[in-house]
């Protein structure tokens, strides 16, 4: 393979990632370009942006170029006699002064210096590569950087249902190890109002799929989704159908309704019924209390943002979230503890 040119440094990176990721310093590699479905309409990450796969080769250039600017920092480090601090970061950028509005290297240079150990593949959903094209990418990454211990990505229900169970065994093989899988709700009839393009059955489907191929799986909901008039339904089914999938993870997101995004206008025009803080949290606690699963439920974003009366936060933020259902019972008694002190 053809090592990049001492004077090209190109290479792309995208906007989004999961907490869980950028928290953990990860590498963020684009595998693809926005969204392939990018109908929802809570969601503004991409809706300006048209959709692109990318080709391996672009991808595997990228790769080599992060590494051709691994093996510089390293050596800098070496000189100075200390690995990865920000004198080293601030020697590199004096000799490529180009780099310095870069949007990935100082993504690269944290990620080396919390040692290289895990990636994000972006964007939205990267198994929807053909099989080859990622098994190519993923084994050119893993021998590139061996320090390398976890790959994730991003994908949807629908393009796991539509792949054979003997690709994505491939791809797990190859180096994928999490899926980050947008669940939202497990109601039918909120599926179709917020056009996520998945019904409950794919979301089971796609699921059960992901982990039959070795995955690690984590499935976000949405609580508040389904504003008042379907905030039952919407907890009910989706612990119904977290209960079938049994993920690894189960993260919260509560809605909010976001600039560029269909709900947004139907919000700025008071179509929507909002929910309170508090409603939100008593459907999170219905939602809990229906879950039958060996799950990690976590709250690891910044909308789970109810505040105890010495102003902390209830809910842990840790990436590793509650164990259930070991830590059921605790979460729940937390949680109705605060709701007693909110009326």
């Amino acid at each position: 393979m053809q090592q990049p040119s001492m004077k090209n440094y190109e290479f792309e990176t995208g906007m989004y990632r999961p907490p869980s990721e950028g928290g953990n310093a990860s590498l963020l590699l684009r595998m693809t370009r926005n969204c392939p479905w990018n109908h929802c309409t809570f969601c503004a990450m991409y809706k300006s942006e048209k959709f692109e796969l990318r080709k391996p080769e672009e991808i595997i250039q990228d790769i080599n170029v992060m590494n051709d600017i691994s093996s510089q920092l390293k050596e800098i480090s070496l000189q100075q006699g200390s690995m990865f601090t920000a004198p080293t970061f601030s020697k590199f950028l004096e000799n490529k002064p180009e780099l310095y509005f870069h949007p990935g290297i100082s993504m690269l240079f944290n990620w080396l210096a919390a040692g290289g150990k895990t990636v994000f593949l972006q964007d939205a959903d990267s198994l929807i590569m053909k099989t080859d094209h990622m098994v190519q990418v993923l084994h050119h990454l893993k021998k590139t950087f061996p320090t390398i211990q976890r790959v994730t990505s991003y994908s949807r229900s629908r393009t796991i249902v539509k792949k054979p169970g003997a690709d994505l065994e491939k791809i797990k093989k190859a180096g994928l190890d999490r899926l980050h899988i947008g669940l939202e709700t497990g109601d039918a009839t909120l599926l179709k109002k917020i056009k996520k393009g998945a019904t409950p059955e794919d979301h089971v489907k796609g699921g059960k799929k992901a982990m039959n191929a070795g995955f690690q799986v984590s499935e976000y909901w949405m609580p508040g989704l389904g504003q008042k008039s379907l905030s039952y339904d919407h907890a009910k089914h989706t612990a119904e159908i977290l209960n079938l999938i049994n993920p690894h993870y189960i993260r919260s997101r509560p809605f909010t309704p976001r600039p560029g995004t269909l709900l947004f206008e139907k919000a700025s025009r008071n179509e929507l019924e909002p929910m309170t803080p508090k409603e939100q949290l008593l459907e999170i606690k219905q939602t809990l209390e229906d879950l039958k699963v060996t799950s990690r439920v976590c709250f690891d974003h910044a909308g789970n943002s109810w505040t105890t009366s010495s102003g902390r936060l209830l809910l842990s933020q840790s990436y590793e979230g509650y164990k259930f259902p070991e830590e059921k019972e605790p979460l729940l008694a937390l949680i109705e503890n605060q709701l007693k002190r909110e009326t």
